[in-house]
């Protein structure tokens, strides 16, 4: 909506020359006499101009002579608004109000300047009486549109902007607002065909490409994500938000050289920033370059001491390297952090497991399975550690409870069959072989090297038709 319309248009070259003239004349002597025309032309070339003090000058001297003349109280609360000054802007609207009661522009007006000062009930309620005098008023609908969405009422939002559509189907603003709907609605399709709508009519809106880009990457569409990034960057070569999520699409297809560029842009163009070094920290671990990873989850850390994500980061390439003593301290620090994540204790587990503790890394794994008893993997991870302590009678109780978490895991039968055999359970040892073997014909090809003492067992060989 253009809230400030002087239904005044340029024709020609010959009239721009006029109201060049026009504005000399009353900027050389405002005590002369113009009549109301020429004053809103002349406010309206001010307003154009971005002038707003002058223009309210203009429209003043407009009240002076006509203090009955609604619409310019409106206009006169418009130019208020623009110039921060809501409170006024109010005052303005309401005089006009007084005046011509009705009128809609200045009632949609007024609900932009609550909207401003965080009065949305006030807003909500002026929007909802044009609507009762005009249904079909578009800018009504879609500011209130605009008001809902902010209060997150999407669905009352996607509603107004569909009946925007409904009047004016190529409103790009409302295809646009409803891509944004659609999208914090989950309805990513919707959202995606929405973006597309809008750029159909407006082929060089960066945001739009943008947030048509984000959809679509986490949709899946990599490679379309991309292109809607590269035209966002084409019409706005220094958009540092599309170059970092341009940077994650082309994480996402495998691209970690060009991805790393990308963010490495963001840095040039924004300076240091945590999330950014953090990102090209997980390109480098991908690529197995642990060293730079490092080096990266390092200037991560510098720049935000608290990115519990980068000493995780970190953590996971000093283990990568054998660094298990200093991969531990990068764990525990992102524990610190972040105590609740079962991510970093999973993974200061493993490490100290890689690096002999198996007294500290049983706490860990119980930590571990105390926070998340439904996760086999670290259950399983669990019975393994308490078996290598001599512990076989805990490590079966460990293994029963990765089997009741994933009963079709089968690594979790062949592998309690060694502390079932050391238990001296030689029958539920074999039927727990046979299941492995039944669900995963390929453990039985691995059982004579895995597990020699039970292999050479010539009972237990026998039983399982070696």
């Amino acid at each position: 909506m253009g809230p400030f319309d002087f239904e005044f248009d340029h024709a020609d070259d010959a009239d721009d020359e006029r109201l060049g003239d026009l504005v000399r004349s009353y900027e050389h002597d405002s005590s002369a006499y113009f009549d109301s025309q020429a004053l809103e032309e002349i406010a309206t070339f001010y307003y154009e101009y971005g002038r707003f003090e002058d223009a309210l000058e203009v429209i003043d001297d407009i009240l002076r002579d006509q203090p009955f003349q609604s619409e310019a109280w409106m206009r006169r609360g418009v130019l208020l608004g623009l110039m921060g000054r809501h409170g006024a802007a109010l005052q303005a609207y309401e005089r006009a109000l007084s005046i011509s009661p009705m009128d809609a522009e200045t009632l949609v007006n007024m609900a932009l300047t609550y909207d401003h000062l965080g009065r949305t009930a006030q807003a909500i309620e002026l929007y909802e009486r044009v609507l009762q005098m005009d249904p079909t008023y578009e800018d009504a609908l879609f500011h209130l549109g605009v008001t809902l969405e902010r209060a997150d009422r999407l669905d009352e939002a996607v509603d107004c902007f569909e009946a925007c559509i409904e009047i004016e189907e190529e409103h790009p603003e409302a295809h646009y607002e409803l891509g944004y709907c659609y999208d914090r609605l989950g309805r990513d399709q919707d959202s995606i065909a929405s973006y597309e709508r809008h750029l159909d009519i407006d082929p060089y809106s960066a945001d739009a490409w943008y947030n048509l880009g984000i959809v679509r990457n986490r949709t899946g569409l990599f490679a379309a994500a991309l292109d809607a990034y590269d035209f966002a960057l084409a019409i706005q070569e220094g958009f540092a938000s599309a170059h970092y999520n341009r940077g994650n699409t082309l994480a996402n297809l495998g691209q970690l050289d060009e991805a790393i560029a990308a963010y490495a842009h963001v840095i040039t163009l924004e300076g240091d920033d945590a999330a950014t070094y953090y990102n090209i920290g997980l390109a480098y671990e991908e690529k197995r370059d642990y060293t730079a990873a490092i080096g990266y989850f390092e200037k991560a850390i510098a720049h935000e001491s608290g990115y519990a994500e980068a000493w995780y980061g970190m953590g996971c390439c000093l283990d990568a390297l054998g660094r298990y003593t200093d991969a531990v301290r990068s764990f525990t620090k992102a524990i610190e952090l972040s105590p609740d994540t079962t991510e970093f204790w999973y993974a200061r587990a493993d490490s100290l497991y890689n690096g002999g503790q198996l007294a500290q890394a049983l706490d860990a794994y119980r930590t571990v399975v105390r926070m998340d008893p439904q996760n086999g993997e670290s259950w399983l991870d669990y019975a393994e550690t308490l078996f290598e302590a001599d512990r076989p009678s805990e490590a079966l109780d460990a293994y029963r409870h990765a089997l009741q978490a994933a009963p079709q895991m089968v690594g979790v039968y062949f592998q309690q069959a060694k502390a079932l055999y050391a238990l001296g359970k030689r029958d539920e040892t074999i039927t727990s072989l046979e299941t492995a073997f039944r669900l995963d014909p390929q453990t039985r090809e691995a059982f004579r090297q895995s597990y020699p003492e039970l292999y050479n067992d010539p009972h237990l060989r026998s039983r399982l038709r070696f």
